[in-house]
C-alpha cells in the first residue's frame, strides 16, 4: 500500500494512480508465478493507504522472482518516483 508523494495536483495524482495499476496489472501477462494480482485505486477516504497491490503467488519462489524481474523493476523504479510510505505484508496461506 502507498500514499502519493506531495507535489502533485489532485488530477497529477489520478493519473499517477493509472499509470501504476495499468503497468503493475500487466505484469501478470509477463512474469510467471503470478495468480493474481490487482491494484485498487478507488479507496475509501476513512483508510490509511490510496493505493493497495493485492496479490497472490504460486510459492515464495514465485514471488522472490517477481520481485527482481526487469519488468517489475522497471514498474518499481516509477512508482517509487510518485508514492512514499509504503506498507507491505507478504504471508503464506495454510
Amino acid at each position: 500500500m502507498w500514499n502519493p508523494k506531495d507535489g502533485f495536483s489532485n488530477e497529477q495524482k489520478r493519473e499517477n494512480a493509472r499509470t501504476i495499476k495499468a503497468e503493475l496489472e500487466a505484469l501478470r501477462a509477463v512474469i510467471p508465478g503470478i495468480i493474481s494480482l490487482e491494484v485498487l485505486i478507488d479507496t475509501l477516504p476513512t483508510g490509511d493507504c490510496d493505493i493497495v497491490l493485492n496479490s497472490l503467488f504460486a510459492s515464495e519462489e514465485a514471488l522472490a522472482a517477481y520481485q527482481v524481474h526487469p519488468e517489475h523493476v522497471r514498474v518499481s523504479q516509477y512508482v517509487s518516483t510518485v508514492l512514499q510510505n509504503r506498507t507491505c505484508a507478504d504471508y503464506l496461506e495454510r
